[in-house]
């Protein structure tokens, strides 16, 4: 369990005027503690909007003074996120989480709730400037929603009394760190432990352990120059430390399965420009709705995370780390970096690891600003740089051409925290567990219809049924592994299990008893998906749109048989013209529900032919209430076939 918020910190609502506290001294004082650096573009940002509530035209105008940077990509970033505002927003942000859970526990009602109550249109700016509701896609609390972030801040378990307190708290103005310390209370909700969320692992072991398997003749000499390079004879500590790795075929967990080992070798035997140096990144940015499980590894297991960073950089040769933190994480911030101060004091990470000469690795966290598709690896490295997060044409990959252009390793949190137990345990330990072909365990995030959702840890090979009898789900007609980007389970299904071999997932389990309209449930992810998508391609930016819209004719009665063809061809440019994954996977959780649901769609096929999405009748409705005619000469009447009722 974290507390977000100790009265120790000092969590306040800004409530300073940009000018009057001097939106120039700001700027300055934040770029300086960046060191001048461009490729920190959305850290200043957003440490400049946490001062000054939005990033104010008087901030751009500074900032492309002392970064040297255009304007236009100034601009061009801030507008790229969704937590970054380069208009006025209140003093206190508020967003709701709109991800299917939240909606199935009333969110919607809740943020209605609170818009009365403090008289703002939702989305909107109220007329004083104090407060701004909308909508997040994604909170990572799906087992403990309906969920909000107030100025980057949760609160989970929502209720209408607790929306009624926090009217009351807003519009007294008083300061978020003032708040009631149990309105920030995050529960860890471990239902099921296995080798990870039950490890002890005390910092430093997995470390130590890496660099006992070296012989001891040949660790100095290796060392001495400096970790990463090793013996010619190839004997040295980090080759022994990947052959650890690629004999526990450890895979990487965030949903793509690529063998870790490999992609380790690749970016330790990419050549190395003079002055350049090898990176390890750790993707903490889980925005796939229904995703929770990186929040509570690093809130409760951090240590565990770090150490797998710093076993991978032994072993690849890497000595800057950055951990990319999702927005919506924002209150973990100080947590981790309180982390990573301890390992430095006991050199863990910072110079000279455990007393060996030239063992340099360290470790910073940069914050997201609200961006899905920056989970993807090339989009993430763009962010790190102080980009927009569109993903990158490749090759070439990451690993031989990364983080300004140096060989980079990126992998997701749970793997790290794997990485570390190989390191203590053994390669042929971590390959005993799970299936032939999957190797190790899979943490769950299990939500939706079931008395304990949370998180629930198993081997590789588990099947669905089993996990629906552990969390107590009952009359369950379908089950969404791996988010909207995955695979929609239906009953006949059940006995189908988590592994590479048959269901790979990041991580998401949301459960769906047979109270739910599926088809309501596919258009919240098509909606998620045409508003997360960068824009980048047109394929995805306009097919996602169409989708959208296709889905939202259906929602209006309006649909037909004909839409079925228009979604599968959407779905075949999509798949073959889109940049990344997202347009390639948007139309998964349409065409799985049409297949394993159709009733849910059919219902809603008011015509057999061809029906047009816009009624013209309907939208002269407010004309005819101004002129009060309402006969049916003022009505515009179709052939039955094109009526939409």
């Amino acid at each position: 369990m974290l507390n977000v918020i100790s009265n120790e910190q000092e969590l306040v609502v800004t409530m300073n005027d940009g000018q009057s506290a001097g939106v120039v001294d700001i700027v300055d004082r934040v770029v300086d503690s960046y060191r001048r650096d461009p490729t920190c573009m959305v850290q200043i940002l957003r440490e400049i909007q946490e001062a000054c509530d939005w990033i104010t035209p008087e901030a751009i105008d500074r900032l492309q003074v002392v970064l040297g940077v255009p304007r236009t990509k100034i601009e061009g970033v801030a507008g790229f996120y969704s937590f970054l505002y380069t208009e006025p927003s209140g003093k206190y942000r508020v967003l709701f989480s709109d991800n299917i859970t939240d909606r199935m526990l009333g969110n919607k009602a809740l943020m209605d709730r609170l818009c009365s109550s403090l008289w703002v249109e939702r989305g909107k700016v109220s007329e004083d400037g104090l407060v701004s509701v909308g909508k997040t896609s994604c909170t990572g609390l799906c087992d403990q929603g309906p969920a909000l972030l107030v100025n980057n801040y949760a609160i989970s378990g929502l209720t209408a009394a607790r929306i009624d307190e926090i009217a009351e708290l807003i519009r007294n103005k008083v300061p978020l760190g003032e708040w009631p310390a149990e309105y920030f209370r995050i529960e860890d909700n471990i239902r099921h432990a296995d080798i990870l969320l039950g490890s002890d692992l005390k910092p430093g072991d997995a470390l130590l352990a890496a660099r006992a398997r070296a012989p001891s003749d040949g660790l100095m000499a290796s060392n001495m120059r400096s970790w990463r390079e090793g013996l010619p004879t190839g004997l040295s500590g980090p080759i022994s430390m990947l052959d650890e790795i690629k004999r526990a075929n450890l895979r990487g967990r965030g949903g793509a399965g690529f063998t870790t080992a490999l992609k380790w070798e690749a970016c330790r035997n990419a050549p190395l420009k003079a002055g350049l140096q090898r990176i390890v990144v750790c993707n903490a940015d889980e925005g796939e709705p229904g995703t929770f499980k990186d929040r509570v590894l690093l809130s409760k297991y951090a240590d565990l995370v770090f150490e797998g960073m710093t076993v991978a950089a032994y072993a690849v040769g890497a000595t800057r780390g950055f951990v990319y933190l999702r927005g919506e994480y924002r209150y973990l911030l100080d947590h981790l970096n309180a982390v990573l101060a301890h390992r430095r004091r006991e050199s863990l990470l910072g110079s000279n690891i455990l007393g060996i000469p030239g063992a340099d690795f360290d470790i910073e966290i940069h914050v997201g600003a609200g961006a899905y598709v920056c989970g993807e690896e090339s989009a993430l490295i763009e962010s790190l740089e102080g980009k927009r997060g569109t993903p990158r044409n490749r090759p070439p990959f990451p690993v031989t051409n990364g983080y300004l252009d140096q060989p980079t390793i990126v992998n997701n949190v749970e793997t790290f925290a794997a990485a570390a137990l190989i390191a203590l345990n053994g390669g042929d330990w971590y390959a005993g567990i799970g299936t032939r072909h999957s190797a190790g365990t899979k943490i769950l995030s299990v939500s939706g219809d079931c008395e304990r959702p949370g998180l629930y840890e198993y081997p590789f090979g588990v099947s669905i049924r089993q996990v629906l009898e552990d969390c107590g789900a009952t009359d369950t007609q379908a089950v969404q592994v791996s988010g909207p980007s995955g695979i929609c389970v239906a009953e006949d299904e059940f006995d189908r299990i988590i592994g590479f071999e048959d269901i790979p997932t990041a991580g998401a389990f949301t459960i769906f008893d047979r109270t739910r309209d599926m088809f309501q449930v596919a258009r919240n992810y098509v909606h998620f998906f045409q508003h997360e998508s960068c824009g980048f391609c047109t394929p995805c930016r306009v097919g996602t749109s169409l989708l959208k819209n296709l889905m939202d004719k259906l929602n209006n009665g309006c649909g037909s048989p004909y839409d079925f063809s228009e979604i599968e061809k959407l779905n075949q440019l999509l798949q073959s013209m889109s940049h990344c994954g997202l347009g390639h996977t948007a139309c998964n959780p349409v065409l799985d529900t049409i297949a394993k649901f159709r009733p849910a769609y059919e219902k809603r096929m008011m015509q057999q032919n061809f029906a047009p999405a816009f009624d013209l009748d309907r939208a002269l409705a407010s004309a005819r209430q101004m002129t009060g005619r309402d006969d049916p000469a003022a009505h515009f009447i179709v052939e039955d076939f094109w009526e939409c009722p």
